[in-house]
């Protein structure tokens, strides 16, 4: 399955403080963390994912599915937070948004 995550206007004004490689870092640590949790394989394509803060999207790709895949979104955009927040120095209600390709 493929999904974006479209980043929401301030989610968008977070990742411009972070390099490509480090949102994808970011994105594949606490994915993993997560994925203790939910049966589910993801994979965040380089060759997908070149110009995440010009794009505001991350294009991932979603396999062997047995768990809700919303809630799994929702809970790494809640995980998330923590590290954008601290180069923001600001408030951040939701990240992105989960759209099913």
């Amino acid at each position: 399955m493929n999904i974006n995550l479209n980043f929401t206007a301030k989610g968008k004004i977070a990742i411009e403080n972070f390099t490509n490689e480090e949102l994808l870092e970011i994105l594949t640590r606490y994915s993993n963390t997560l994925k203790k949790k939910y049966a589910i394989d993801i994979s965040y394509p380089l060759e997908s994912n070149q110009s995440i803060c010009e794009d505001g999207v991350v294009k991932v790709i979603a396999n062997n599915i047995e768990c809700d895949v919303d809630l799994f979104f929702r809970e790494l955009g809640r995980d998330i937070k923590v590290p954008l927040k601290k180069r923001l120095q600001g408030n951040l209600d939701n990240v992105f948004k989960m759209v099913r390709e």
